[in-house]
């Protein structure tokens, strides 16, 4: 027989009463910088991916031309959805496709592939925080002839 009062609703659950929940540890306090003074210190950014740089050059050029994707992929023999998704960095194309964007937008693959390291450079650069000729080995594209 039952315990419960007639005109009584009856709870059942569906799903088994959780175990309760260990004490959570504190979380310690982030690192401070002493010269920077107390407070959480922000974190690097994330060194972009080379779909990321790659992608970039590719619309830099397309939209420096003044084409559109549709052009774009017509004349590569690629989908304009995939296109798109090259440029925004989604997706990570191979070696025959990134050639045939970059001869779309009259670029070889040696021109893609070095405006890319060179938009990766001038990440790293802002990154160390120094410009050209910050510090004695700092990159010079010249020759220094001293007398």
């Amino acid at each position: 027989m039952s315990t419960h009062a007639p005109n009584e609703a009856r709870v059942i659950p569906l799903r088994p009463h959780a175990a309760p929940r260990a004490p959570q540890r504190p979380v310690a306090a982030p690192a401070t910088d002493p010269a920077r003074g107390p407070g959480p210190q922000v974190p690097a950014p994330k060194e972009p991916l080379w779909r990321d740089l790659v992608g970039g050059v590719l619309r830099r050029e397309r939209l420096a031309q003044e084409r559109t994707l549709k052009d774009v992929a017509q004349a590569a023999r690629i989908s304009v959805p995939y296109l798109s998704e090259l440029e925004r960095g989604r997706k990570e194309a191979s070696s025959e496709v990134l050639a045939a964007a970059a001869q779309a937008l009259g670029l070889g693959l040696a021109d893609l592939l070095s405006l890319g390291r060179d938009e990766l450079a001038r990440y790293a650069a802002t990154r160390t925080g120094r410009g050209r000729g910050a510090s004695p080995s700092a990159h010079h594209d010249g020759l220094c002839l001293v007398a």
